[in-house]
């Protein structure tokens, strides 16, 4: 499933690629990526003919800025996926949609897995109205940047396991299974420490820990594990998952203390860790 660096991976590259660029035609090949309209012809006819003025991200929501003061709003769920492609290109299974522009080439959406990647236009104004998560989400680490002793006050306000903690996206948005192993594995701490009984040093390790682990993962472009693995609008993998200490690595021996990663339960999910060196 794409966390926030694979997200924003794609915002940059589609700002890049199809910011500016008109719409010449929308095809919808099923309902599957439209669960809230009943008509896929009226919706791409509201997107036929617009200009995507911008491309913004929303928590782990790709927002195109349209020219008719709405968003098409893609969320690409546990298994989507966005490729710039040519018209004469084959069009791969499980294709969603096919975004035409007028100036040549296309967007192709895709869900090889059909992992829930859905599709809306909305107008701008009414955005939380129709996503009302949006309203209730905690901090972005990259977008919403904080001191430390915010990231503590958050901390201390809540009496959560840190793996829940960082996983939970009403406290801090954007960061799932592999990145919430990684941040943990980097700051030394166990899963099941509980956020309000951190020790000052801990609180900065883990703060530390946040934005390095986010901010070097968006640098590598993602992470690329699993099958239906995540890639970028050029349809190539990340490299993250090249520099990857705790998640995955279950049986080798830790890149800090040489001791054995262990893959285990947590809270019905499976977490990464070294037994020996998170404390």
């Amino acid at each position: 499933m794409a966390e926030l660096p694979e997200i924003e991976t794609l915002r940059h590259d589609l700002e890049r690629e199809v910011a500016g660029k008109r719409i010449k035609s929308v095809e919808f090949t099923g309902m599957k990526s439209l669960a809230r309209y009943q008509n896929r012809k009226q919706v791409a006819a509201r997107l036929e003919g617009v200009k995507v003025m911008a491309v913004k991200r929303r928590g782990l929501l790709l927002l195109f800025k349209l020219d008719s003061n709405e968003y098409l709003v893609v969320d690409a769920g546990a298994s989507g996926h966005l490729v710039r492609a040519a018209a004469k290109d084959a069009v791969p299974p499980h294709t969603q949609a096919v975004i035409t522009f007028t100036q040549g080439g296309q967007l192709r959406v895709v869900d090889p897995s059909e992992g829930g990647l859905q599709m809306a236009v909305v107008e701008i104004p009414q955005l939380v109205e129709e996503f009302p998560e949006l309203a209730d989400h905690g901090p972005d680490p990259v977008d919403d940047p904080m001191s430390w002793l915010a990231f503590a006050d958050i901390l201390r306000r809540h009496q959560l396991k840190l793996k829940t903690f960082l996983t939970d996206p009403t406290v801090i948005l954007g960061i799932g299974p592999i990145y919430s192993d990684e941040i943990l594995w980097d700051a030394g701490l166990r899963a099941d420490r509980i956020s309000n009984a951190l020790s000052s040093q801990e609180i900065r390790r883990l703060y530390r820990s946040v934005v390095e682990t986010m901010h070097d993962a968006i640098k590598h472009r993602g992470t690329s594990v699993g099958d239906d693995a995540w890639t970028d609008l050029a349809g190539r993998p990340g490299g993250f998952q090249d520099l990857l200490n705790a998640y995955g690595r279950d049986g080798l021996a830790c890149k800090r203390c040489r001791g054995v990663i262990i893959k285990k339960k947590f809270g019905g999910k499976v977490t990464y860790c070294c037994d020996d060196c998170q404390v």
